[in-house]
């Protein structure tokens, strides 16, 4: 029987600039969808579990376009609830050498962020579910979103269910009066596993690193400090996983990530990766190959080191989903790194 993973969260429509323009440098967007739940649910279809993303949709063709195009890829929609007027927007502005990339939001009173609590069906939903993944954005949206992720971890935890939460801060979300740490904690004392970075740590949680960290090359000394604090302040976290990215330019990052299962601390393999096509979605396609990993290895190292090989392959991908095989990411893994042709 495949594993049933479950993730909530807002999909949205991504317009980008084509290339590395500016945006509106030229008359075109780029039009896909992507978020970082509906991305996981992707990656992890594509991996061979059966996923299932639930949101809110508005009943239009927008609407339509979207449940096509996550169908596409095997990922289950039968609770996407079909309200309200919109779906939110996000543009996006692709960064060059040392000019950043820059993403803009128009998601105020789309559909997802009007969900309230009582709209789903979660007993339904947790039927045969093994895992449920959500991230520290769904709960920025809008209060009444944040209600109803919490209305999703408690009836998760309640039915066994377990539960991973990457923390995804974004300072241009949080609007609605109440701070970032102040629920995120409330989220993330249901969770057993939890995804980050440094700065998640600090702006999701509170939780701040060591002076050294601040800056320059990721110190995994410091890391381990960082996630010890964590794990001391939510003793439900059975692990956390945070990755590493050394940004040299916008076309140039190297690439690690850490795992502390509060006994032993791995690090993962780095990455350089040279020439980055989009780096969009790539926190998410961790988050995916993560999950993946720990359901599916015998150990915690193969698991991280799937993860970080994943989400290094996906920044070769252009747009959110993590379009990537199991095969791909095992070779990867295996230290074949040439890019050569296949044939």
């Amino acid at each position: 029987m495949k594993q049933r993973i479950v993730t909530f969260g807002e999909i949205m429509l991504r317009l980008k600039s084509p290339g590395r323009e500016r945006l509106f440098q030229s008359s075109m967007l780029e039009a896909v969808f992507g978020g970082g739940e509906a991305n996981v649910a992707v990656g992890l279809s594509r991996l061979g579990f059966e996923s299932c993303f639930v949101s809110a949709l508005p009943d239009n063709e927008i609407g339509d376009a979207c449940l096509g195009e996550l169908r596409r890829h095997g990922v289950k929609t039968d609770f996407i609830i079909r309200s309200g007027e919109r779906m939110g927007i996000y543009f996006l502005e692709a960064g060059a050498n040392q000019r950043p990339s820059k993403v803009m939001y128009d998601r105020a009173g789309s559909s997802f962020s009007t969900l309230t609590p009582g709209k789903i069906d979660w007993d339904s939903v947790f039927k045969n579910t093994s895992w449920f993944h959500i991230t520290g954005i769904t709960p920025a949206v809008s209060e009444s979103a944040a209600e109803t992720a919490l209305e999703a971890l408690e009836k998760a935890r309640e039915q066994g269910v377990a539960i991973s939460c990457d923390l995804n801060f974004r300072a241009k979300l949080w609007k609605y009066g109440k701070s970032a740490t102040e629920v995120m904690s409330e989220i993330v004392k249901l969770a057993d596993v939890v995804v980050g970075n440094e700065e998640d740590c600090q702006k999701s949680l509170g939780i701040a690193g060591p002076a050294e960290m601040k800056g320059g090359k990721p110190d995994p000394a410091g890391y381990r400090e960082l996630t010890d604090n964590v794990m001391e302040a939510f003793p439900n976290i059975r692990k956390i996983a945070v990755t590493m990215r050394e940004s040299i330019s916008a076309d140039h990052n190297n690439w690690s990530a850490l795992l502390n299962d509060g006994r032993d601390f791995f690090i993962s393999p780095s990455y350089s990766i040279t020439d980055i096509v989009d780096r969009v979605g790539a926190g998410d396609s961790f988050a995916c190959g993560l999950i993946y990993g720990l359901n599916t290895f015998d150990n915690d190292t193969e698991a991280l080191d799937f993860a970080v090989a994943l989400s290094c392959l996906k920044h070769s991908i252009p747009g959110d989903f993590p379009l990537i095989t199991k095969d791909e990411v095992i070779a990867l893994m295996r230290g074949d790194t040439s890019g050569r042709v296949q044939r």
